[in-house]
């Protein structure tokens, strides 16, 4: 069930001219002093996929870079059957404030939660050795917490989810959650909001995920790779839903979105386009967002809830000018000037309106989207993300 995913290093020189010298300094000391700190330990990052979510392109790369930095880490995806998923799909929703389709989770539902991660911790644990590292993430796979912690590894667990709130379905989620998490040494989340009453203070810290701009995601494409810029046309993407393993409700969100579409009057219906791209090969899926993104004359998240949403800080970098929701990490990337924050995102004349602004204003437009792409070189690359783990971990082995 427990599947290691092989990751090629990455070069950090080639962060330098973006970051600039004082901060490829700091990074190169940082990594060498954490080696030194680290002796040796290994460090395992575990998910519940390798493709078709942030956290799996989050990876991908810090794992890559921690390689080319001579780090020993390795990162393995947990095996699950459906049931699995949709109990931690559930929990997923219910940390998002909701019940989803999936419903609520019941103590009824432990037992088969315990049962799949008790398979993949015998399998971790024949190669995980006392001292080492672990960062486990999500809820998928919390239930390995104590089983690593009894084989004396020294555990963090990051939330990547959260909403600003707390209700009787949050509640019911962390209390699910609680007992598998309780031994960690230390715990992650993306925003200081996010943290659960009951996790000590002193043993959290926040930190914001990151994009790559090297990646093919975010990397400069030719100007034959990106078409021009058509008329009044509205663009729904997303992934192929049966590509991404830990998501069952993908496909019946998308079946919604077709029925909808399909009342549209035909006139708008042929302005409207609803893509779902392959996920068989990561690299070209990420290769088709890029150009769509720099594409578009507009970006848009009007998400309801958001973890964090990073695919605001990815068109921002594309220079675009992007309209968000107002809701969760969306709040931390767009700061004043760098792009628009939609208070109500309910509330659909005053998105249609902000959007037809940015259009009609294609100057102002511009200087929107380069002033995001310039927030987002200052707080949302690479370098960032590493030195944070890099100081979480210190703490982890010095407790």
């Amino acid at each position: 069930m427990l599947t290691a995913v092989p990751v090629p290093p990455l070069a950090v020189t080639d962060l330098e001219p973006v970051i600039g010298p004082e901060r490829y300094t700091r990074l190169l000391t940082t990594a060498a002093e954490f080696r030194a700190r680290l002796g040796r330990r290994a460090i395992w990052t575990v998910s519940s996929t390798a493709v078709g979510g942030g956290v799996a392109e989050m990876l991908q790369v810090l794992v890559a870079y921690a390689e080319g930095l001579d780090i020993p880490i390795r990162w393995l995806v947990i095996g699950g059957d459906p049931e699995f998923f949709a109990i931690t799909k559930a929990l997923h929703n219910q940390i998002h404030g909701h019940v989803g389709s999936t419903g609520m989770v019941g103590p009824a539902a432990a037992g088969h939660y315990e049962q799949v991660l008790a398979a993949n911790a015998d399998a971790l644990l024949k190669q995980v050795r006392p001292g080492d590292l672990v960062l486990l993430h999500d809820p998928q796979t919390a239930g390995l917490t104590g089983a690593l912690t009894e084989r004396g590894a020294l555990v963090v667990w990051r939330s990547h989810i959260g909403v600003d709130f707390q209700n009787d379905v949050t509640r019911a989620a962390w209390d699910f959650l609680w007992p598998y998490v309780e031994p960690a040494r230390g715990f992650v989340f993306t925003r200081r909001q996010y943290v659960p009453p009951w996790i000590p203070p002193a043993l959290t810290r926040i930190i914001p995920p990151s994009i790559d701009p090297f990646s093919a995601k975010n990397e400069e494409l030719s100007a034959g790779a990106v078409a021009p810029a058509g008329d009044g046309y509205l663009m729904l993407v997303g992934p192929e839903v049966s590509g991404v393993s830990d998501d069952p409700e993908g496909a019946s969100v998308l079946a919604d979105c077709l029925a909808q579409w399909q009342s549209l009057p035909a006139a708008t219906r042929s302005r409207i386009l609803l893509v779902t791209l392959p996920l068989d090969d990561i690299e070209e899926n990420a290769a088709m967002i890029n150009a769509i993104q720099r594409h578009a004359a507009v970006i848009v998240q009007k998400s309801l809830a958001e973890g964090f949403g990073l695919t605001v800080a990815e068109g921002m970098w594309k220079s675009r000018p992007v309209v968000g929701s107002a809701v969760g990490g969306i709040l931390d990337q767009i700061a004043e000037g760098t792009g628009v924050l939609l208070r109500d995102p309910a509330d659909l004349p005053a998105f249609g309106s902000r959007v037809r602004w940015l259009l009609d204003h294609p100057d102002a437009a511009d200087r929107m989207g380069r002033a995001g792409h310039e927030h987002v070189r200052e707080h949302y690359l690479g370098d960032r993300h590493l030195l944070q783990y890099a100081e979480l971990f210190e703490a982890v082995i010095g407790a």
